[in-house]
Order: structure tokens, then C-alpha cells, then sequence
């Protein structure tokens, strides 16, 4: 597929590794409504594309992400004030739609995997976008922080939803209600981000990562586990979970993939795994859209 091309984003697809870069390094890669759509776009298309292993988000220059855009000042989380088409795009009723929940509800959805690379400031949506990411590593210079409270508004992103599931309560409350910004040691303290590195290595151990998911396992397997785990976590006992995956193991077992990854070990060689995400996800996925499931 061809690569696109964004204003405010990079796009990079090099041996089956997708980089997506927050591109708008003098204003610290501020968020605003044409990121939004662009990152919808971006994952749109890296789920569309077999040659797409895995997944990598980082910050262009010396920030992750410093937030909203504020440059509208007061008015800037008043979409009342806000009258432009893709604003209006997102009003159900009498209600906008929150933009940076599109962002991290898409992130959410993807059939592949999501790996953050926070390489310096991350506050606000550059921080709850990073929430449903399924790894982040951080760098030295990251700085992270849920400063919504000290702006006068609330947690937006879905992030209430995610955070204490990734960091626990007691956690997300203190981080949230006082909106102060701590350092990468903190956020790795409470398991907000899985390792921490200098600035020079942050990408080559995200890439090492990935190459690692890119190389080893099967994509449908990698899609479906992705989807299982992030839905199945919060399901109201594991009889939810335990009929899902009867229905992925029945599915998965008589594949081309299970035939591959079980001669390839018995041969002791790396598997060539054939199934595509694009054509060969088992016909009960999605399960979640199916009447009746809770």
C-alpha cells in the first residue's frame, strides 16, 4: 500500500515496523483537530496493511506531546465557540464528542500492536493518548502529567476508563487530582511505562521490540490477543473470557498459521507465518458486535 502522507504527522513503514511521528516540533507537537483526524487516518491505514508488523508512536524533537493547542486561549475547550465542520462532525445531539477520545478509542481498536516511545514532555492528551497503547518506554526526558484540574477542566481521552487500570486507583486519583508533572522515574515506579532510557536509546529498544512481536509471531494471533486482552480485562466474570477464547483456540487450531508455528518448533526454525490480518481473522471477530454480548 502507498505510504501516506500527513501535514502533522510523519510516516515511516520500514521491514514490517510502522513509526508514526507527532510532527509540529515548534509547538511542541500541540494537539489540535487536524492531528486528530490525521492519527484516525494513520491507524486506518496501518490496520489496512498486511505489511504492517507493528506499531511505534513517538514525538518529533525535544517533545511527545505538550497537550491541547491552546492558542484559542480561554476559549480553547469551548467547542460552542469553536463553529468549523470538523468540529460540528463531532456533535452527537446536543454533545461534542471529545476529540482526543476519537484518538484513543481508534488506538484501542487496533488489529496491531501499539508500542509509545515518549521521548520528552507529555502532558494533558499527549499524556491520556498514550493510555491505550499496549507498551511505553520513556526517556529520560520525558515528563508526564494529567494536568487537567489545574486548567479547570476534567480527565478527557477516555482516560478515566484506562488509567487506573494501568496504574491502580489510588494512583490515577493522586495524579489526576493535584495535575502535577513528574519525571519518567515516577511514571516507571507505577508501571505507567515499562522501562526507561536515555535519549539516544529510546528508539532502538522500542524498535528491538517490535522487531521482536514483527519477527516471531503470527499477525491474526497477535491481533486477536491484542483485542482479547484490552476487552476481556474488564468482562464481569471470566466465563466471558473462557467462551471467547474456546471460539479463538477451535478458530486458530485449524489454521495455516497453528500448521506453520507447530513445524516450524518441532523443526527448530523461525516460522514463516502466512495468514493476514486483512483476510484470515476468524468469522466470529468481532465478537463484542454480536447480540447479547456483555
Amino acid at each position: 500500500m502507498a505510504a501516506p502522507t500527513f501535514q502533522t504527522l510523519l510516516y515511516d513503514l520500514t521491514d514490517g515496523i510502522a513509526t508514526i511521528t507527532l510532527n509540529r516540533p515548534e509547538k511542541m507537537n500541540a494537539f489540535t483537530n487536524q492531528m486528530r483526524a490525521e492519527l484516525i487516518a494513520a491507524f486506518d491505514h496501518t490496520d489496512a496493511d498486511d505489511a504492517v508488523r507493528a506499531v511505534i508512536i513517538t514525538g518529533a524533537d525535544r517533545a511527545f506531546c505538550a497537550g491541547a493547542d491552546l492558542s484559542s486561549g480561554g476559549s480553547t475547550f469551548n467547542y460552542d465557540a469553536q463553529k468549523n465542520a470538523s468540529r460540528d462532525a463531532l456533535r452527537v445531539g446536543g454533545i461534542y464528542r471529545d476529540g482526543g477520545g476519537t484518538v484513543t478509542l481508534r488506538i484501542y481498536e487496533s488489529l496491531k500492536p501499539v508500542i509509545g516511545a515518549i521521548n520528552g514532555a507529555a502532558v494533558g492528551i499527549g499524556m491520556t493518548m498514550q493510555l491505550p497503547m499496549d507498551i511505553r518506554l520513556a526517556s529520560t526526558k520525558a515528563r508526564f502529567g494529567f494536568v487537567f484540574a489545574r486548567r479547570g477542566i476534567v480527565p478527557e481521552a477516555a482516560s478515566t476508563w484506562f488509567l487506573s487500570r494501568a496504574v491502580g486507583m489510588q494512583t490515577a486519583m493522586e495524579w489526576c487530582m493535584t495535575g502535577r508533572v513528574f519525571d519518567a522515574q515516577e511514571a516507571l515506579a507505577h508501571r505507567l511505562v515499562r522501562s526507561v532510557h536515555e535519549p539516544e536509546d529510546l528508539m532502538p529498544a522500542a524498535r528491538a521490540l517490535a522487531r521482536e512481536i514483527a519477527d516471531n509471531a503470527s499477525q491474526v494471533s497477535v491481533a486477536m490477543t491484542r483485542q482479547m486482552l484490552w476487552r476481556l480485562h474488564a468482562a464481569p466474570h471470566p466465563m466471558v473470557a473462557h467462551q471467547i477464547d474456546s471460539r479463538a483456540i477451535q478458530s486458530r487450531g485449524q489454521s495455516a498459521d497453528v500448521r506453520e508455528g507447530v513445524n516450524a518448533f518441532l523443526e527448530k526454525r523461525p516460522a514463516q507465518f502466512p495468514d493476514k490480518v486483512s483476510q484470515d481473522m476468524p468469522d466470529f471477530f468481532p465478537w463484542w458486535d454480536e447480540p447479547g454480548f456483555r
